[in-house]
Order: C-alpha cells, then structure tokens, then sequence
C-alpha cells in the first residue's frame, strides 16, 4: 500500500479492503503512522502519537477478519482525537500548559465507541486552548497550519482535526464544536465537519468549555464517511444525562435524493456586513446546484440570529468560568513552585497555567456572574437564547433543512486577526445553532473565486433529525468534483506540480511505507 492510496481511501473501500485481503489492518496502521512522521513535520496537527495503541486495535481487527467475524462500523480505519478528549494513558493536555503533565485515568464515551467500532487510535489532536479560539493560534504547544496553505491557519479551535484530514494523515478525527469549532475548520480546510443535535453524542470526559452548548462530532472528507462515524459514537450514554437515545442508521438516506425537499434560505446572511464576495458567490452556487437536483429553495428569517454572537460571549464565559475553576494547581495541572502562600499558589499557577485567552474569558466570566451584573446579562442572555431556539423551530414548520455561509471569509493567515473581537466573527454564521442545539455540517463547495482556498456551506436541521442534513449534504456533494486532501498532499495535487511549490510544503513521496515503530509513542 502506498501513502497516496491510503490518504485517499474512504471508510468503505478501508472495510471492503479488508475483507478482500487487498491490506491488513496492521499494514494500515502501518502506512498511516509513516504517513504521520513525514507530513506532521509541515502542519503540526498531532500533539501525541499513539502507535502501539493503534497496532492493539490493528490486531483486534485482523484477528476479526482471519475469525470470520462480522467487522465493527470502523474496523482499520486510522482515526485520531481533539486534545481535550480523554484516552487512557494519553495525556489529555487541552492546548494548555495548565494540563501539560496530566495523564488521563480514563476514556472519554465518543473515544471509546470509536475504538471499540474499530477505529485504529492514531494520536492526539491540537487544538485551541480549552477550545477558545478559531485559528488554533492560542495553542500552547504551537500552531497547526492549513495543508492548503501552510502560512494560513486551521481555522479552530478543532484545527488540529481538521488539517489531519485534509494532509491525509488520519481517515476519521473526533472534535468538539462549542459555538463553531468543527463546522469553521472545516470549511478552511476543505473537508466534512459534523456538529450533531446536542445530547446526540456523550460529552462524558471531554473536558467541558461551555457545558450547555459542547458537543463533539466527527470530520472526514466524505458525507458518507461522516455517517459512518456518527453511527459509531451517537447514542445513549448513562454517564451523560443530556445524551440521548437514536437508533437512526445515519448512512441508510444518502442515496435518496433532495427531489422535492424544502430547503431554507437567509437572505440577511449574505447582507451581513464583512462577509466576503467569494463566500456570497459559492453560496449562492451552492444554492444554485440545490435547485438543479429537484429541491424548493424557501426563504426564511431568523430575526433573533444576529444577537446570538452577544447571547454566545455571556453564556460561553460563564460556563468555562465555572467549568475552569477546577484547575486549581491542587488537585491537578500546572502548580507555581515559587509561591509563597496557598493565595500565592493559585494566583500564580492560574496566571501562569493559562494563555492570554483562557485567562480573558475566565475573567469575562467571572465578571458577569458577579453580584449586581448577573441578572443584567445572564438572564437576558438566556431569554435570547430561547428566542433562538423558537426561531428555528418555526422555520422548520416550513423546511426541512437550512443551508447558509459557513464563515465570512476562508482561512486567514497567522497573525492577520489580532484583535479578539474580530477574531471571534470567524463563528457568526455558527454560533447561532449552538445556542438552540441544532445540528450542522460544513460542506466543502469549491475554492474561492480570489483566494483559491476551500469554502463550505453550512447545512442544519432540526433537533434530531440529522439524516436530514447528511441527506441534503450527499445530494448537494455530487454536484463537486473535488480533491478533499490538500493540493501537496494528494497524489492529484503533486502531479499538478503542488508539492515542489513552498506553499506546499511537504516531501509526498508515493513510494511504499517503510516500517513503522511499535514502540509507544511520546508527544
């Protein structure tokens, strides 16, 4: 097996593969570890490589095949995780030095569904720190670059997620999405990103930003791959009282179609200000290609969406504020060793152990839980978070999924945005369906007109109803011919000449993986 071949394969051709004798799941681990050594050096996805647990799980499955057993959803399928999921013996470092030392004593719920539907666990992805961000630049262990264009950035805070997909290097990835974290990456990357409904899929031991808005869900670069992976981690969890029950076969509805569907439309989102025209013209193709496969585009408003960005920064800090207030030094993560006092401990522990960002929203936070300022905000917060949420459940009255901008611009490069208000506009188009809890897809849909970058449309449904969304996302996806691994790193891309330019780059040879390590591996 080559690094190209195996870049390319989807989840299915990995399954049929397998049950044809093509490759074995330990060649694949294999090739995928290889895959890993030679590219992550240009985009920096992997804070942690987990070799020998992806060999165990590469056993499991070829003693499977050689058993005649029926193979899980995942079987061989290299598949990595964001960093603030925990994994048994990895460390779980969330992008921050406050967790750099931290050892997980358990698996996360959606890790080990994952594993245990045969997933091959490659590593630990980077990310943002604690998921505060959208570029993956507040990481403390380095930014992940964009294998389109490796002086842009990830997008985030799933960068990490993202860029591993789109370099070839991992199949299937796991984020987290808390007000756009999979969705905008995503669509900078140019690969699949799936926010579920929330309560969809576990959160237990994901390390929590905003409790009431987190959900974690997959990446892949195809529909079809995408709904494998929800098959795999969606259900009902006991350790997680907002989980759900969904018996629904997410990959059943693909092939049906969108011939007579209602699909929504919201003008207003492409009048909003700073959005981009290359952004505006590939929705509108998109839209374009939903009329040509049979659907009734449906225009619909969503008056209260435009205060969703407000509602999201008092709700998202006053949950990470409470949810952080546990990295005290004492009991875990970073502790001061210079402190003087127990006050001096935690003081200089906390200012030390996190980032600029982390230390702004835990600030944000706390202020507007203060005596005097909470029911100023938070309140009102909430009570536009139910306006929200009624909006959307009167515009599905009328359609049956929504397609709108993902981002208003494609990926930026390192250091363009500094100013953090600016910064959070990147998740103006996603924040408003982690307020009401819908979910969503990013959708690849062409390179932009003057960046040449990937843009995605956003695809949402109603609460629960998800085959909605993949339904529409597999009909609209026939209508593009697009390489999902970067230009450098696809075999397509490297004939064009891609990987000898220095925006791309990445020494691709084809040639044969050479044997990887089993020895266990360190970050």
């Amino acid at each position: 097996m080559t690094r190209s071949s195996l870049s390319s394969l989807t989840v299915a051709q990995i399954r049929q593969g397998l049950l044809n004798g093509e490759f074995s799941a330990h060649e694949l681990a294999q090739c995928a570890l290889a895959i890993i050594d030679q590219r992550d050096t240009q985009v920096h996805a992997f804070l942690e490589i987990t070799d020998t647990l992806a060999y165990q799980a590469a056993d499991r499955v070829d003693a499977m095949v050689v058993a005649g057993d029926q193979l899980p959803i995942l079987a061989g399928v290299p598949i990595a995780f964001k960093d603030n999921m925990n994994q048994l013996g990895t460390h779980t470092t969330c992008g921050s030095r406050m967790l750099e030392q931290y050892v997980a004593p358990f698996t996360a719920t959606c890790v080990a569904r994952a594993i245990e539907a045969g997933g091959l666990p490659l590593g630990k992805l980077n990310m943002d720190e604690f998921a505060f961000g959208s570029s993956t630049e507040t990481s403390a262990f380095g930014f992940t670059r964009n294998p389109w264009d490796l002086q842009r950035v990830p997008g985030g805070s799933s960068g990490g997620s993202a860029a591993a997909v789109a370099a070839g290097m991992a199949t299937i990835t796991l984020g987290s999405d808390t007000g756009g974290s999979i969705r905008q990456p995503a669509s900078f990357c140019g690969v699949v990103g799936f926010k579920p409904t929330y309560g969809m899929v576990s959160r237990y031991g994901v390390v929590a930003f905003g409790s009431s808005l987190d959900q974690v869900g997959p990446f892949g670069k195809t529909v079809a791959d995408v709904a494998e992976a929800l098959n795999a981690i969606t259900g009902r969890d006991p350790q997680d009282c907002t989980s759900q029950e969904h018996q629904t076969d997410f990959s059943a509805n693909l092939d049906q179609g969108i011939k007579g569907m209602r699909i929504g439309i919201v003008p207003a989102f492409l009048e909003a200000s700073g959005v981009e025209s290359e952004i505006i013209s590939a929705t509108k193709k998109a839209y374009e290609n939903l009329e040509r496969l049979g659907a009734k585009l449906v225009e619909i408003e969503l008056p209260n969406a435009n205060a969703a960005m407000s509602a999201y920064y008092v709700i998202g800090p006053c949950e990470a504020f409470s949810n952080l207030s546990r990295f005290d030094s004492i009991r875990y993560g970073y502790c001061h060793s210079d402190a003087a006092t127990l006050v001096e401990q935690y003081e200089q522990s906390r200012a030390h152990g996190f980032g600029p960002e982390a230390i702004r929203r835990i600030m944000l936070g706390s202020y507007l839980l203060s005596s005097g300022v909470y029911e100023r905000y938070y309140y009102p917060a909430q009570q536009v978070r139910t306006l929200i949420t009624e909006d959307y459940a009167r515009a599905f009255e009328r359609v049956e999924s929504i397609v709108t901008p993902v981002s208003p611009r494609a990926a930026f490069k390192f250091g363009e945005i500094a100013d953090p208000t600016a910064m959070y506009l990147s998740d103006m188009f996603t924040i408003s369906i982690n307020i009401a809890g819908n979910g969503g897809m990013s959708l690849p849909v062409g390179l932009g007109e003057t960046s040449g970058l990937p843009i995605g449309v956003q695809i949402i449904g109603p609460q629960f109803k998800d085959e909605n969304i993949l339904r529409v996302g597999a009909a609209l996806e026939s209508c593009y011919d697009i390489d999902r691994l970067a230009p450098g790193f696809s075999a397509a891309g490297q004939r064009r000449g891609y990987s000898d330019s220095p925006r791309f780059a990445a020494e691709l040879a084809s040639d044969l993986c050479p044997a990887a390590s089993t020895e266990g591996g360190a970050r």
